[in-house]
């Protein structure tokens, strides 16, 4: 029996696609268990129009991403941390201050996407990384200076 997968089956294939299983399986285990569908006419058509607006919507957010990505790069944040006489922070910058100072610029961010490895605890210039859609990362350029 023909059935579309409508999450991912080990050894069968992701969300999405047709498989073809034993119809004691697809009739006793996927389909009660709404993991798959049988590929029917109407399923068939269904699923076109599902995967055709899924390529629209990730379009879509490739492109936002983009922007995204040009905004962030032409910015340059500054952060005034206090710091000791060798330029060591009293504290550290993390994740969520960078998070916050590209909220005041007007850029949205979750802090789960910046990819900082661990806090800066020292004055100077850093490249942060940050990835703004699982295809594309850029870097940010974060200035810490003594306050």
């Amino acid at each position: 029996m023909k059935v579309i997968l409508l999450e991912e089956v080990a050894k069968l294939g992701k969300a999405g696609t047709i498989a073809e299983v034993a119809n004691g399986y697809a009739r006793n285990f996927l389909i009660p268990r709404k993991v798959a569908v049988e590929a029917s006419r109407a399923n068939l058509k269904a699923l076109e129009e599902l995967v055709s607006q899924g390529k629209l919507r990730q379009e879509r957010v490739k492109k936002e991403a983009e922007v995204l990505s040009q905004r962030i790069a032409s910015l340059t944040i500054v952060l005034h941390r206090r710091a000791g006489e060798q330029g060591k922070l009293f504290g550290s910058v993390t994740k969520s201050d960078i998070a916050q100072a590209l909220e005041k610029q007007g850029v949205m961010v979750d802090r789960k996407k910046i990819l900082l490895e661990e806090p800066i605890k020292a004055v100077g210039e850093y490249r942060v990384p940050i990835r703004v859609h699982p295809e594309m990362t850029m870097e940010l350029t974060l200035a810490v200076q003594p306050a």
